[in-house]
């Protein structure tokens, strides 16, 4: 078996352009008719893990360029902190965003807490070996600003999308928030990366990016909240990273609520696994134990957005 080969030790700006290019989509939150969505939950600096997901969900090949055709990949945030090799898992991320859109496809890396934390000056969980990556606290912050090289294109992200009626953010979607369309919540939070406001809605604890209340509360109870925030957006379920799930990608709250983070990282210990639904159906695929049929109980039909709803 080939190894992947490791990304450029720096982007060129041809690539860079590519991957800025490919996430023009990012103002738009809303696709539906995607025949195939790969979920990938929180890698935290572990780039060999998190090939191995990519490669057991077959959307990259041996070299490590896109093989998933049109396949939406969608990365529920949290590339950064915790482990050594970020830089490298965002710079295979821009070089698929910019492959898949080729193909058809799409990469969708969505904002998490720790995106925020970082862009934000919060480098609590900042792993030594990343600063190392970039050469040092000084470069590090540099490529992380407003004009760097990654601060730029995660910036250029969303933090919620929906595809095919799921909806998918990093740590949930909380009834407050919930009132706001998904323009709404994506405009600002990039509006306050991109300003440097740290008081607002992306460094709240009862924000999309943050918000462990449904991954963690009573399912019965979870569920009943659930239905009227999916009814708002016309959505069937909701999928989410940032609450580890040790035994894998996990099913709450009467199949209202999907948990992709599987705590693959080295610092979790975690499997390389990821969510993927091909036709209506859910599976967890994960390295090398394959593919795993998730039991889902029926959705509830997936109404029209109802904007009065809570």
């Amino acid at each position: 078996m080939r190894k992947v080969p490791m990304p450029v030790k720096w982007l060129g700006a041809a690539l860079l352009a590519l991957a800025l290019a490919a996430a023009a989509h990012a103002q738009q939150d809303t696709w539906a008719g995607v025949e195939r969505i790969v979920a990938v939950g929180d890698v935290h600096g572990d780039y060999e893990q998190f090939v191995k997901t990519l490669r057991a969900a077959e959307v990259i090949d041996a070299q490590g360029h896109w093989a998933g055709g049109k396949t939406h990949l969608v990365q529920l945030g949290d590339v950064l902190d915790r482990g050594p090799d970020s830089r490298k898992a965002m710079d295979l991320l821009m070089q698929l965003e910019a492959e898949a859109a080729k193909a058809g496809g799409a990469v969708h890396p969505l904002l998490g807490n720790h995106e925020a934390m970082v862009l934000l000056d919060d480098w609590r969980y900042v792993h030594p070996g990343e600063l190392k990556a970039l050469g040092g606290e000084d470069e590090f912050r540099k490529a992380m600003g407003p004009q760097g090289v990654y601060g730029k294109w995660i910036r250029a992200h969303n933090a919620i999308v929906k595809i095919n009626g799921l909806l998918f953010v990093h740590a949930g979607l909380p009834v407050p928030c919930a009132r706001m369309s998904l323009a709404e919540i994506n405009k600002t939070i990039r509006g306050e990366l991109a300003t440097g406001n740290a008081d607002g809605l992306a460094m709240s604890y009862s924000s999309p990016l943050w918000d462990r209340s449904q991954a963690l509360g009573d399912e019965d109870e979870v569920a009943k909240e659930l239905d009227a925030v999916l009814k708002k957006h016309g959505a069937s379920r909701l999928v989410v990273g940032h609450t580890v799930s040790p035994e894998g990608i996990a099913v709450a709250a009467g199949g209202r609520l999907i948990r992709c983070d599987v705590g693959m990282c080295s610092y979790y210990g975690g499997p390389a696994a990821c969510l993927i639904v091909e036709k209506g159906v859910f599976y967890e695929v994960a390295a090398p134990k394959g593919r795993r049929k998730l039991d889902l109980a029926p959705a509830p039909a997936r109404p029209r957005p109802d904007p009065s709803a809570p």
